[in-house]
């Protein structure tokens, strides 16, 4: 059903005025000036087509048509702050709905969130899979994990840069482990797997070398599952997006900090 037009501001207003039975102690309230609020009053009436107040010898006074609505129109007024605090209700949640690679949550983001964690017991991550395409509004997410060459439509920050290094082990065969977008010279792998994750674990296992995401590959290498064998720049980096009303919320921002830090 369409509605109707609503002069807010208008009504905002009278309710001020009619509270007051004054203009000028309205614009106080509203921090207009008297003039300004007149001018709203007569454009309401012109609008609602009837007189809202008379100036009599005693002062300013409601006709019954200004009269006759106000205390729906407070309820209403109510029933709109009840609205707005249940909108911000979740500004003071601390559960996040987080999209991300499958491997990027397993190989670096998990063990972050963690330390995170940790801060504050009331902190809470829902994980969901950014393997398909990513839908802000139908998952209902705070913020997505993507590989890409930036940040598309959304706000975002990338994470680590765009180097890639090529891990194996010391006795590895020289023979590439390939997984989907992986930057392989020379032709196709001789190995493949799904993802970047499971590609270090290939190589871990000694099946070959593989080339991903330096971000992915540091707790291995620093771990001593795999050799750091060499590096170079990639088209593709790690980026934290979300669209402009998620990323501006306090979580949010929270979280991308000690996500950066």
């Amino acid at each position: 059903m369409k509605r109707t037009h609503l002069p807010l501001n208008g009504l905002r207003v009278l309710d001020a005025a009619a509270r007051y039975l004054s203009f000028t102690r309205a614009a106080d309230e509203l921090a207009v000036t008297p003039a300004a609020v007149g001018q709203q009053i007569r454009t309401l009436e012109d609008v609602l087509g009837v007189v809202l107040f008379r100036r009599t010898a005693k002062g300013l006074e409601l006709t019954p048509e200004g009269e006759a609505g106000l205390n729906a129109l407070r309820r209403g007024f109510l029933e709109f702050e009840e609205a707005v605090r249940a909108m911000q209700s979740q500004q003071s949640s601390k559960r996040l709905t987080i999209a991300a690679p499958r491997d990027f949550t397993a190989k670096w983001l998990a063990a972050r969130l963690a330390d995170y964690g940790r801060t504050d017991a009331e902190l809470g991550f829902a994980m969901v899979s950014s393997d398909e395409s990513l839908d802000f509004t139908q998952a209902n997410l705070d913020l997505a994990i993507c590989l890409a060459a930036d940040k598309g439509e959304h706000e975002g920050i990338e994470l680590g840069g765009r180097d890639y290094v090529t891990v194996g082990r010391a006795d590895s065969p020289e023979r590439d482990i390939g997984w989907p977008g992986c930057p392989i010279e020379g032709g196709e792998a001789v190995i493949t797997v799904a993802d970047a994750g499971l590609a270090i674990d290939a190589a871990a296992a000694g099946l070959g070398r593989a080339t991903v995401p330096a971000l992915l590959a540091e707790a291995d290498i620093a771990a001593g599952r795999v050799q750091a064998l060499a590096r170079q720049e990639g088209a593709n980096g790690y980026w934290l997006i979300a669209p402009v009303p998620q990323w501006r919320q306090k979580k949010v921002k929270a979280l991308v900090a000690a996500l950066t830090a």
